[in-house]
């Protein structure tokens, strides 16, 4: 890894979401995935640049592929690397979320990586604590390292984002994922664009430089990349749409949907995906789609991150 020189940083000791973040910041971090992606890939040693350190996974909300990542990625850079499971925790008996970070700085945590249902909660850990925190997903508010991964993917493949128009489908109203996503692309330049039932896209959405479409065939024509959403039906306290079967005829991306957009259109999902709902098998399972990519890239962009930040703290 001699060859990777931070020209820059972040600009603190924290990742919380890419609404902090600069255009030139995401720029400096695309340019160092493709470094990580290839020692990931190619090399079966280890790095040292994180070695003597301590990363911790506090998730408070299930996770696969997020947790699982951050742990190759600190591992592959030879952190120690520790999880703790919230519900055989302290956190059962009634310790705060502050407490409960203060315990871990306190065991010299260097990293602590959470993942929390109440928007702002890694906020709060950063004010309280100098151990660096990343936000792992926020309620409805960010995941940046998701957000990250879709960037360098999206990069990796169309290698610019000028006049790149990219559409997100689905539930826009409960996804973190879509604000990390927004923030990220519209900084970098690509047009961005929204589709999904009125009840599941926020009234103010245009406020933040993308436009609504209602009709998943008029938004689909000329796209470039198609980021599918799930429905998050364990974060919705009402019914925002009368049935999944109404949800599956009118927003399930299909082979025959695929058609009106680009023929090299990218189709990408953060996962877990609903086969049969948001996305058919079909479509899921076909050349066009990049959902293990994201998986891969994943733990590079972790990687990046994790240098970045272990270099803004020295």
């Amino acid at each position: 890894m001699k060859n990777i020189i931070c020209n820059g940083f972040l600009n603190s000791k924290d990742l919380l979401g890419l609404e902090y973040l600069q255009k030139e910041e995401l720029q400096l971090i695309l340019n160092l995935v493709n470094d990580f992606k290839n020692f990931f890939l190619v090399s079966n040693t280890k790095s040292s640049i994180l070695s003597g350190k301590t990363l911790i996974t506090l998730f408070y909300e299930p996770s696969t592929r997020t947790r699982i990542s951050f742990e190759l990625a600190a591992k592959k850079l030879s952190a120690e690397v520790l999880n703790i499971t919230v519900n055989t925790s302290s956190v059962v008996k009634g310790e705060s979320l502050i407490d409960t970070g203060k315990t871990l700085e306190a065991m010299k945590a260097d990293f602590i990586v959470i993942r929390h249902y109440f928007s702002g909660a890694p906020n709060i850990l950063a004010r309280t604590l100098k151990t660096s925190i990343i936000n792992a997903g926020d309620g409805f508010h960010e995941h940046p390292t998701q957000g990250l991964l879709d960037l360098y993917t999206i990069y990796e493949s169309k290698k610019t984002f000028c006049n790149l128009k990219v559409l997100l489908v689905g539930d826009i109203l409960h996804s973190r994922v879509a604000k990390s996503n927004i923030w990220a692309l519209t900084k970098m330049g690509a047009q961005v664009a929204v589709v999904g039932p009125s009840t599941l896209i926020p009234a103010s959405i245009q406020e933040l430089g993308v436009k609504v479409y209602y009709d998943f065939d008029k938004a689909l024509v000329d796209t470039d990349v198609i980021n599918i959403l799930r429905i998050q039906l364990e974060r919705q306290q009402e019914n925002f749409f009368p049935s999944v079967h109404e949800y599956v005829k009118l927003y399930q991306l299909t082979k025959k949907r695929l058609l009106k957009a680009k023929s090299d259109v990218l189709v990408m999902h953060p996962g877990p995906i609903n086969r049969g709902i948001e996305i058919s098998s079909e479509v899921a399972d076909s050349t066009n789609t990049v959902i293990n990519k994201q998986v891969t890239n994943g733990i590079a962009v972790r990687m990046a991150v994790l240098y970045l930040l272990n270099k803004r703290k020295l």
